[in-house]
């Protein structure tokens, strides 16, 4: 009789232990599935000083739109200019008017509001744009290279190769692309339990919401892995393959063809050198402990890559290539 007693007890403190479990559990979903906005945890607070950020922050905007569309308009309205390198440069430019409209809106709305909050799907459409933008950036680049290679190393062979049909295929492939791997992190991370809301940053970040899941993320970061891997090392293979042979070519050829391969790829070089530069410090960032750097710098350097390549591209492109600034000048000179 002792034993059935106790066996009962046993059973009901079994399936009481059970219950409060499956309650826990259930209460842990409720509130990681309530998370309906994040709190952007980087910014400080500026006092008075927030205007004078704000028209700074609005001028650079005002800058980058104006000089990306005035661009976009000579390119698309000048047929002496549908040529490959320059419909490869209008895909750039478009691009950089994306990622910075995925980014100033938000920042300049931060900088006035007390309340650094963001809604959660809109912070989803953040981490979308600023992550296909980055991706779209690098392959663009690496096209433009392939484009410059085929220009000095094979120029009779060019137009064989780089037809307006395969121009066409190349963009629409780039950008498809950079939207299919830039969607699937972020569906994976909304059906994610996350346990907070807190992001250390001034703009939504995919990693950083992954570091708030509940719940198992080996599979977010393995896939963020190999993604991150093959849209760095795709684009910096064919780059670097590309500058090899043109400078095989340079070193091998006259003067005139030195002074070519110059002129057109200084450029594109310089722009890359600092997209990469801003890209890897963000995901040096994202990945490692940052906290003895200071906060400030660490601000300034998480939007540098952001900001910076929409103000260098036009100003490096615009100033550097003669046939666009020609225009540029001859429209402004008819209008005056």
């Amino acid at each position: 009789m002792k034993a059935e007693v106790s066996l009962r007890l046993h059973h009901s403190r079994f399936l009481h232990h059970l219950f409060c479990v499956h309650m826990r559990r259930m209460k842990m979903k409720l509130n990681s599935s309530a998370v309906s906005h994040f709190t952007l945890s980087a910014y400080m607070d500026t006092g008075p000083w927030r205007y004078f950020f704000f028209l700074i922050v609005l001028c650079l905007y005002v800058l980058i739109v104006l000089s990306n569309v005035l661009l976009v308009a000579v390119i698309c309205v000048n047929r002496s200019l549908h040529e490959p390198m320059y419909l490869f440069l209008c895909s750039l430019f478009v691009n950089e008017l994306y990622g910075s409209t995925g980014l100033f809106p938000f920042l300049l709305l931060h900088i006035l509001w007390d309340s650094h909050t963001v809604a959660a799907p809109l912070c989803f459409l953040q981490v979308f744009c600023l992550y296909s933008y980055a991706c779209v950036e690098f392959f663009n680049l690496a096209v433009m290279s392939y484009d410059r290679y085929l220009a000095i190393c094979c120029p009779l062979q060019y137009n064989t190769h780089m037809t307006q049909s395969k121009i066409t295929v190349l963009i629409a492939l780039i950008w498809f692309y950079a939207s299919v791997v830039c969607l699937v992190p972020i569906s994976l991370t909304a059906s994610l339990q996350l346990c907070g809301n807190i992001l250390n940053k001034v703009y939504c970040d995919n990693y950083y919401m992954v570091k708030l899941s509940c719940s198992d993320t080996s599979v977010h970061n393995i896939y963020g892995l190999v993604v991150t891997t093959f849209t760095i090392s795709c684009p910096v293979s064919l780059i670097f393959f590309s500058y090899l042979r043109i400078l095989k070519v340079c070193f091998s050829g006259s003067s005139q063809t030195r002074q070519r391969a110059v002129a057109t790829c200084s450029p594109h070089l310089a722009s890359l050198l600092n997209f990469s530069f801003g890209a890897f410090f963000e995901i040096l960032q994202s990945r490692f402990d940052m906290n003895n750097v200071p906060n400030l710098l660490r601000i300034f350097l998480s939007l540098y890559w952001l900001m910076s390549q929409p103000l260098f591209s036009p100003l490096m492109y615009g100033l550097n290539m003669s046939r666009i600034r020609v225009i540029c000048k001859n429209r402004i000179l008819a209008r005056s």
